[in-house]
């Protein structure tokens, strides 16, 4: 893919990382869909990312799970197509990256 501008840091966007993790680690399951029925972008707003006062609005979601480092989870993000379609989109700008018991959530959000 190539090469997009450097995403900068976003704690909303953290937050509903680590809620996400926290919820699957505890629950015990792997999806992008809660067990409530709650999507990424249904919690990426929930944590106050939302597109008020915005024209573009655009968010995503890798999740992984087993990986025991940050090295080997964005090995496998990058080698997936999916995953890495999510990294290398220009319309995201901000990420919030969390883990919880190797339950790997990395949310994307790009607002302008």
């Amino acid at each position: 893919m190539p090469p997009v501008p450097s995403l900068t840091w976003n704690t909303q966007l953290e937050t509903a990382a680590f809620l996400h993790a926290r919820d699957m680690n505890r629950q015990k399951y792997f999806s992008h869909v809660s067990k409530s029925g709650r999507t990424s972008k249904d919690r990426i707003m929930n944590a106050g990312y939302t597109i008020k006062g915005f024209s573009h609005y655009a968010v995503g979601e890798n999740i992984a799970w087993g990986q025991r480092s940050i090295k080997e989870v964005m090995e496998g993000w990058l080698k997936s197509e999916g995953h890495c379609r999510n990294l290398m989109n220009a319309s995201f700008r901000e990420v919030g990256i969390s883990m919880e018991n190797y339950y790997w959530v990395q949310d994307f959000g790009g607002r302008r």
